[in-house]
C-alpha cells in the first residue's frame, strides 16, 4: 500500500505495516489527524472540532492543573502528545500528564516521545464526541499496553467521564475516584463539565476552586 497515493480510510482501524503507518502519518493530507497503531493496524482519526469537544478539553486541563496547584502536586501536562514504541504501537491522547515525582521525567523537545527511552505518562485522557466506542474499546487496550496508570474517556455528548485504573499485566478496572490524584472524585469533574454547558469558564473555575479547597 502506498499511502501517499491511496486515500486511507479515517476513523477506523486499517491493517498496515509499521512503515506504512509512519508514511501515512507523515503525509501532509493527515497533518491535522491523530495517529494510532496497535496489533498490526493503524487508525487515522480526524480531530474533534465541535465547541463542546473543545470546551471539555479545556475544562479538564484547567481542573487537573488547578487541583495540582492547590495541593502542591508536581505535574507536567501535554496536549496531543504522541507516544511511540517503535515498530509496535503509538498513541496520541488528547491530554496526558506526568504526576508527582515522575513529572521531572516528562519528555521534552520537538520529536515524538520514544517509549524506548522515556516512561509513559501517568494519566492519558481521550475526549470523545464521535469516537466513544473506540476510545472505550481498542484504544483502552492500547493504553493498557502502554502501561499508563490511569485512562479517562470524556463522553462529550453526555458530559460523563469513564475512568480506568490500569493494572500492570492484567488489564484495567473502572474507578470512581482517581488513584493518582488522591481525593478527586470523577463525579466532581463531570459536574464541572455539565456546568460548563450553561456557565462561562470563570464561573466553572470558581466553583472548582471551592470544591478543591475542601478536599
Amino acid at each position: 500500500m502506498n499511502t501517499l497515493q491511496t486515500k486511507v480510510a479515517t476513523d477506523t482501524w486499517v491493517v498496515a505495516s509499521w512503515d506504512e503507518f509512519i508514511q501515512t502519518c507523515e503525509d501532509p493530507a493527515y497533518k491535522k489527524a491523530k495517529c494510532y497503531y496497535r496489533n498490526g493496524e493503524m487508525r487515522i482519526e480526524t480531530m474533534g472540532i465541535g465547541p463542546n469537544h473543545a470546551s471539555d478539553n479545556t475544562i479538564i486541563i484547567f481542573a487537573v492543573n488547578l487541583l495540582c496547584t492547590i495541593k502542591g502536586i508536581p505535574v507536567k501536562g501535554l496536549t496531543n502528545g504522541s507516544y511511540q514504541k517503535t515498530g509496535v504501537r503509538e498513541a496520541q491522547p488528547d491530554i496526558s500528564y506526568y504526576i508527582g515525582e515522575r513529572s521531572q521525567f516528562a519528555p521534552t523537545g520537538s520529536a515524538i516521545a520514544n517509549l524506548d527511552n522515556v516512561a509513559p505518562p501517568d494519566l492519558a485522557i481521550e475526549v470523545a464526541d464521535t469516537s466513544l466506542a473506540d476510545d472505550l474499546g481498542e484504544k483502552r487496550l492500547l493504553y493498557e499496553e502502554l502501561e499508563v496508570r490511569e485512562y479517562w474517556v470524556v463522553d462529550v455528548q453526555k458530559a460523563l467521564i469513564i475512568a480506568f485504573a490500569i493494572i500492570a499485566n492484567n488489564g484495567s478496572r473502572r474507578i470512581t475516584e482517581s488513584e493518582i490524584l488522591p481525593g478527586l472524585q470523577i463525579s466532581l469533574l463531570e459536574e464541572a463539565l455539565r456546568r460548563s454547558r450553561d456557565e462561562d469558564q470563570t464561573q466553572v473555575g470558581a466553583w472548582l476552586l471551592t470544591q478543591f479547597q475542601q478536599l
